[in-house]
C-alpha cells in the first residue's frame, strides 16, 4: 500500500491509502465521460477517461463521428499507485475549477486525431439517484454520478482537418460516475445464466438538454416488462438565474426506432413541469456516435473499460456510418445528436442516449435478437 500525492489530502475515507478503495470488487471504476457537438448533426465528439483500481488499469478513448466516419483512438496502460495522474498517453483531464471549468486534450500522435478543448458549465452540477442492481444475491452495479451541461472552446483536429471549436456554438454534457458496474475482461456466467435465459431486458435513456437559460435532463432505466428501476426528471435554472433544481413529474417516453435496429429515429419526453403544467418535448434523431463500437462501452474481446493490454497500448480503429447497412451492426449503444422542440417554440440540440437489451414489453421485443419492423 504506496503512499501516493493523494495521501497528502485530508480527505481519506478509509484507513487504507488512496491507492486502495474501500471494496474488493474487481469491477470498482471511477470514470469521466464528456461530449460535444455543434448545433447540428454535422460532428458528434465523445471522450472518455476511467481508473479501475482493482483490476490495475487505466485507459481513455475519443470517438469523432464525423464525414460519415467514426473515428476511435483508444489508449490503456497500467495504473500505479498515484490516482492523480489522469494521463493515458496523450490523453488527459485537468481541473481548472472544480465543478465548473474542464480542460481534456489529446497530444498530437502518430494516428493524426488530436485535440485541446475547454468546458464551462452553463448551470451546477447536480447529483443523479444512485443505482443499484442485483443479480442473484450479487451487487452487479452500485454506482453515483454527477452531470453538468455546459459549452465548449478550443480546437479538434480529425486526419488534417481543423475544426475550431467555441462557446456561441457548441454545446455539451459531461459526467463523472464511480462504483461497480462490469468492467474489464468477461467473468463467467456461472448461475447467472438462468437469468439470461427467462426473459431477460434492461432499458437505459438519458437526454440532458439546456435551453436558453435553464436545463432539463430525463434519466429512466426499465426492467424487461416496463417496470421502473430509476426515472428522474428535473430542470436547473442557469447560473446567472441562481441555479435551482426544480425535480419535476414522472417521465414517460414513446420512441420510435429506426427500422430493422433499436437505434432512435424520434421520439416523444413528456412530464409535468414545477407548476403541474404537462409538457412534451419531440426528439429528432440527427448522428449517431455508435459506443459499442471500439470505444470499450460494451464487452468485446479486443477491448472493454479496464481491459489489462500490457504497460501500454495505444491504437485507431475507423469505422464507416455512411449507410444504414453499415451502421445496423454497430449497436446496442446509441448516442444520438438530436434537435429538441418544446410545444412553446423553444428549440435546442443536444444527446439522447439509448441503449435495450434483451427483453422489453412496451416496444414489443420479445428475444436478444427483435428489432424494430
Amino acid at each position: 500500500m504506496p503512499i501516493s500525492p493523494m495521501d497528502e489530502l485530508l480527505a481519506h475515507q478509509t484507513p487504507e491509502t488512496f491507492d486502495q478503495v474501500a471494496t474488493s470488487d474487481r469491477n470498482f471504476y471511477d470514470r469521466y465521460y464528456f461530449n460535444l457537438h455543434p448545433m447540428s448533426g454535422d460532428l458528434f465528439f465523445v471522450f472518455g477517461m476511467g481508473q479501475y483500481p482493482n483490476l490495475g488499469t487505466t485507459d481513455a478513448f475519443v470517438c469523432i463521428v464525423y464525414k460519415g466516419k467514426q473515428h476511435v483512438l483508444r489508449c490503456s496502460r497500467e495504473l500505479g499507485c498515484d490516482r492523480m495522474d489522469v494521463k493515458v498517453g496523450p490523453f488527459g483531464v485537468e481541473v481548472v475549477q472544480s465543478l465548473k471549468k474542464i480542460r481534456i486534450f489529446c497530444d498530437d500522435n502518430e494516428n493524426d486525431i488530436s485535440f485541446d478543448l475547454n468546458f464551462d458549465g452553463t448551470a451546477p452540477a447536480v447529483e443523479e439517484p444512485r443505482t443499484v442492481m442485483r443479480k442473484g444475491v450479487r451487487v452487479t452495479m452500485d454506482t453515483s454520478r454527477y452531470t453538468q451541461l455546459g459549452r465548449w472552446q478550443g480546437s479538434i483536429n480529425v486526419k488534417g482537418e481543423s475544426i475550431e471549436v467555441d462557446y456561441d456554438n457548441y454545446l455539451g454534457v459531461r459526467d463523472h460516475s464511480w462504483g461497480i458496474r462490469p468492467v474489464g475482461e468477461t467473468e463467467p456466467l456461472g448461475i447467472r445464466i438462468n437469468e439470461y435465459m427467462d426473459n431477460y431486458g434492461f432499458f437505459h435513456m438519458w437526454a440532458p438538454m439546456q435551453f436558453e437559460d435553464y436545463q432539463l435532463k430525463v434519466f429512466i432505466e426499465e426492467n424487461a416488462d416496463g417496470s421502473v428501476i430509476v426515472d428522474e426528471c428535473i430542470k436547473i435554472d442557469s447560473y446567472e438565474k441562481g441555479g435551482a433544481v426544480y425535480h419535476l413529474g414522472k417521465p414517460k417516453h414513446a420512441i420510435k426506432y429506426k427500422s430493422g435496429t433499436r437505434e432512435l429515429e424520434t421520439a416523444e419526453l413528456s412530464y409535468e413541469d414545477e407548476n403541474g403544467k404537462s409538457v412534451t418535448v419531440k426528439c429528432t434523431a440527427l448522428t449517431c456516435a455508435y459506443l459499442a463500437a471500439g470505444t470499450g462501452y460494451f464487452p468485446n474481446p479486443e477491448w472493454v473499460h479496464g481491459q489489462y493490454h500490457g504497460k501500454f497500448k495505444l491504437e485507431a480503429v475507423e469505422y464507416d456510418v455512411s449507410t444504414h447497412e453499415a451502421r445496423k451492426a454497430l449497436g446496442p449503444l446509441y448516442e444520438t445528436v438530436v434537435r429538441f422542440e418544446l410545444e412553446n417554440g423553444e428549440i435546442t440540440y443536444g444527446m439522447f442516449e439509448n441503449l435495450s437489451i434483451g427483453h422489453h414489453e412496451p416496444y414489443g421485443f420479445d428475444s436478444f435478437e427483435a428489432v424494430s419492423p
